[in-house]
């Protein structure tokens, strides 16, 4: 009640210092409230918000013996002017999880790489917006979510976190979970501003890339999520970009962020990447995790700037301004975060319906889906007989029963890059749907006993795992723990042979000819198990494309050596030059390769027809418009993709739309793309300005990257987009 009285008070003081009435709009005016307050800070309350703290006991911080909530980050709130305080937590794929004792009966949702596999906005909304509440129920007020980066690099131990390789599909699930986080009263972030592609030595990593190439990949990716979420806050990522690192680098916090995209929020850097006080000069806000880094430079040494040195005064002051700002704007002052209990129910059936609808069928000849009259079912591996993968690090939740299993990786007390088992048992779930089978489990742990064991069987299912975890890359493609000589074995014994991966990317696989079919499932989240069956038993019609290329071996890749894997003596040079802007499918397009699976691909239990292809160019940009017709015998969900292949003279293929239609057998339905300008455009660091070439643009309507099916032409005059 204070608070909300205080913003009151605020808003007509506002307007009485103002000398003018105002408007029902102006007086709401975050910026404004925001200005307001910081003239009433005293010099220790400048300070205060600038900088905070993990919030939990362990041997480096011994809080909160001052009554702060369990968190990721902490400030706490300013009383006399009614300011609440920053409860903060990891985020994207629920309220995350410290030494078991943070999150109050969290939802677990599937990783972000299968979220992004549904292609779908409203499930990415329906899954956050249930995380949200989660949090406020757990009395925290910020989710660190929106990872928005690309994948580059398909060994990155932290892809499961992000949302593929393609700037407008990231950008745009990435803006609709950061929307649906906000409308629910909590600040969100997006993350790891920029070009956090690799894990290991992510501190030592020197990304170099040229203007342009950042501008039409990444950034892009991250200004559409910004646009389309307007998140509260930017988080700055670990590696140097061009030199300084990223959480100082005036180019990407100054330039960038706040000059070209007029972002109005602030920038918080990660934990333990502040470097220096003058990170502030180049656009750093806040400093997170104080703790970690080499000595608190947002605190004492900033404030002794204060009053004595102009640009460092003028910056205190428009850091406040902008972290109030954001707290104002996403309801932190007038709907405080209250202790309760979540609704679990909901959250389960968002993570449930985004695991089924993010599952991708990648290959099947005719076994799937299973009929539930099958007698002997023979279940192999990947600890299905406890529970399904999830990804480590920071982002990991424990679901409202705790978790199935729990593997230390370390022999540190505090294992926060423990292995985790989300509880359900796949194999459970399969004995439910086919109660009259004979469903036997054998561990995988000897592939000669697993391979007799699946000899007799009418069908077996291999379950097989990648454990993936921030802080950590993959050293190869391939699965761990001789898991592909296990799938061999099996095979060999049983053609009629299903394979569910439970990933955090892309894998290669020797045996994919031997299989009969093989499921895509990544990391499926509390329901996983559930889902998993669904698709199996054709309960649900697999609907998954994939948001990533799978290469057919590292080769294939732009740097088949990772960088700094091995090196741990200092910085480490990584060349995205190499293949610039042409991420991902874009870049096997250009060097004409063919992968083991193809961004946007992905089968079902039935068919789908592409017809009557138009296209209008107007102004900037081009307008597509086709026929989609279920010409199968079950209904069925299909994502149509759009691409443009040539521009002018300039040859190349990007991802400029897509469409998510669910039809009957029989039925038809019409897609219409309208496409981002940007899409269409190359970047002119010398004008700094987005530059539509002239000439006759080519458009395929597509089942995949590398599966055109209709085809068109228009024709663009050249423009400079407006800045």
């Amino acid at each position: 009640m204070f608070r909300k009285m205080f913003l009151a008070a605020s808003i007509a003081a506002l307007a009485t210092g103002a000398g003018a009435q105002t408007s029902s709009k102006q007086e709401a005016d975050p910026d404004k409230l925001a200005a307001a307050l910081v003239k009433q800070m005293t010099p220790d309350e400048r300070n205060l918000l600038l900088h905070g703290f993990f919030s939990r006991p362990n041997a480096i911080n011994k809080l909160p013996q001052i009554g702060a909530p369990f968190a990721a980050g902490y400030t706490p709130g300013i009383a006399r002017l009614g300011i609440p305080q920053l409860a903060e937590s990891d985020a994207s794929l629920g309220v995350a999880w410290i030494n078991g004792r943070r999150a109050r009966d969290a939802t677990a949702l599937p990783s972000s790489m299968a979220l992004a596999a549904t292609w779908d906005l409203k499930i990415a909304y329906a899954g956050s917006a249930a995380i949200a509440q989660d949090a406020r129920a757990s009395g925290l007020n910020v989710l660190l979510a929106g990872g928005v980066d690309l994948t580059r690099e398909p060994r990155n131990g932290r892809n499961f976190e992000y949302l593929g390789e393609d700037p407008l599909l990231a950008g745009m699930l990435a803006g609709e979970t950061i929307r649906a986080i906000q409308d629910q009263h909590v600040m969100s972030t997006v993350k790891h501003f920029a070009l956090n592609a690799q894990e290991t030595q992510k501190n030592n990593i020197g990304v170099d890339i040229s203007e342009a190439a950042a501008r039409e990949s990444d950034l892009l990716a991250f200004e559409i999520a910004i646009e389309r979420g307007d998140p509260g806050a930017v988080m700055c990522a670990y590696n140097h970009f061009n030199g300084p690192f990223a959480c100082a680098s005036d180019f990407l916090l100054n330039k960038v962020l706040k000059q070209d995209w007029k972002y109005p929020g602030f920038v918080m850097s990660d934990w333990g990447a502040n470097h220096a006080t003058a990170d502030a000069l180049a656009g750093l806000d806040r400093e997170s995790g104080e703790e970690f880094d080499a000595q608190i430079f947002f605190g004492a040494p900033l404030q002794a700037l204060d009053g004595k040195d102009s640009a460092y005064t003028a910056r205190i002051t428009d850091m406040n301004r902008r972290i109030l700002r954001s707290m104002i704007a996403s309801h932190l002052f007038d709907d405080p975060p209250k202790i309760a209990t979540p609704d679990i129910a909901r959250g389960e059936a968002a993570g449930r319906a985004e695991a089924a609808a993010g599952t991708v069928l990648l290959k099947n000849n005719g076994i799937l889906p299973l009929l539930k009259t099958a007698k002997r079912i023979a279940v192999i591996g990947g600890y299905a007989n406890l529970g399904v993968m999830s990804g480590g690090g920071s982002s990991q939740v424990a679901p409202q029963s705790g978790p199935a299993l729990v593997v230390p990786t370390t022999f540190a007390g505090d294992d926060w890059q423990a292995v985790v088992l989300h509880p359900g048992s796949p194999v459970r779930a399969i004995a439910a749907r086919a109660p009259g089978a004979q469903v036997t489990f054998d561990t995988g742990a000897y592939p000669a006993f697993a391979a007799a064991r699946a000899k007799g069987a009418d069908v077996a299912i291999v379950f097989v795992t990648q454990w993936t975890t921030e802080a950590r890359d993959v050293p190869d493609l391939s699965l761990p723990e001789a898991q592909d000589a296990l799938i061999a074995a099996v095979t060999a014994a049983n053609p009629r042979t299903i394979v569910v991966l439970e990933t955090g990317g892309p894998v290669l696989m020797p045996w994919l000819d031997k299989t009969a079919a093989v499921l895509e499932a990544w990391y499926p989240g509390i329901k996983g198990a559930d889902a998993i069956a669904d698709i199996l038993f054709g309960d649900v019609n697999p609907s998954g494309r994939l948001p990533i290329t799978f290469p057919a071996s590292l080769e294939q890749t732009p740097r088949p050596k990772l960088d700094g894997l091995f090196d741990f003596d200092g910085r480490t040079h990584v060349n995205y030059d190499i293949e610039g802007s042409d991420v991902g499918y874009r870049w096997y397009d250009r060097k004409g390769l063919t992968p083991l699976f193809p961004f946007g691909f992905g089968l079902s239990y039935t068919s789908f027809r592409y017809d009557d292809l138009k296209l209008r160019s107007e102004g900037n940009t081009i307008h597509a418009s086709f026929t989609v017709t279920n010409t199968g015998n079950r209904q069925g969900r299909d994502t149509p993709q759009v691409y443009v292949t040539a521009r002018g003279k300039t040859k190349g293929q990007r991802l400029i739309g897509w469409g998510n239609v669910e039809l009957a057998p029989g039925a038809s339905s019409k897609v219409t793309v309208d496409t981002d300008p940007r899409l269409l455009a190359d970047w002119s660091t010398p004008r700094q300005r987005w530059q539509v070439p002239a000439g006759r643009y080519d458009v395929t309507v597509n089942a995949s990257a590398t599966a055109a099916v209709l085809n068109d032409a228009t024709g663009l005059e050249a423009r400079l987009l407006p800045p």
